[in-house]
């Protein structure tokens, strides 16, 4: 059996499924119906990192402007979510300081770096396991939907606590952040888990 180059690889054409030996680098077209195709890995590639650099783009904004807005007693407050973390640790609760600094600043930035290394793992000074890599995949999926604890919170703060003299509403970063949480997720799905194989 002939052996494929490591510069070549073999691409079926999405019109008429014929395959097709081609460059990595190069665009091709179809040697049966002259259709262009391209390869799939390059594409979900793309895709995840843009979806990526989306949540990225989203995570700053949900640092810095108030998640949420309490309204009491003609009286506005306004707390970004490291500002609501300090409040909870200043008033002593400590274990939902603790949970909320986990579950919406450190799992959201570890989930980016994992993300980051799945696809770029290449271009470090380290050659992986298979085993490590999936292991990797795996856990950056499994986590992401814990970030919407927060989310979750302002929600429902904002449901129950509605009075005259008191009341809750989210703010800009809690859509934000919620819109970060979402495509990071989607930016995982759409990894193409057989560049692990590479």
């Amino acid at each position: 059996m002939k052996k494929l180059p490591k510069d070549k690889l073999l691409i079926p054409c999405h019109s008429c499924q014929a395959v097709n030996e081609a460059d990595k680098e190069e665009a091709v077209y179809c040697r049966r119906c002259g259709c262009k195709i391209y390869d799939k890995k390059s594409k979900h590639f793309q895709l995840s990192l843009a979806f990526l650099i989306t949540a990225i783009i989203f995570y700053i904004p949900a640092n810095i402007f108030p998640i949420l807005k309490t309204y009491s007693m003609g009286k506005e407050e306004e707390n970004t979510i490291m500002g609501g973390v300090v409040y909870l640790w200043e008033h002593e609760s400590y274990p939902i300081a603790v949970i909320v600094f986990l579950a919406s600043i450190v799992i959201p930035i570890i989930k980016f770096i994992m993300i980051f290394f799945l696809l770029f793992w290449k271009k470090f000074n380290t050659k992986p396991s298979l085993a490590f890599k999936s292991k990797m995949y795996h856990l950056a999926e499994f986590i992401g939907p814990w970030s919407m604890i927060d989310v979750f919170v302002v929600a429902i703060l904002s449901a129950l606590i509605h009075f005259n003299i008191a009341s809750i509403k989210p703010g800009f970063a809690a859509t934000s952040f919620a819109l970060s949480v979402i495509f990071t997720m989607l930016s995982a799905l759409t990894y193409d888990k057989r560049l692990l194989e590479e």
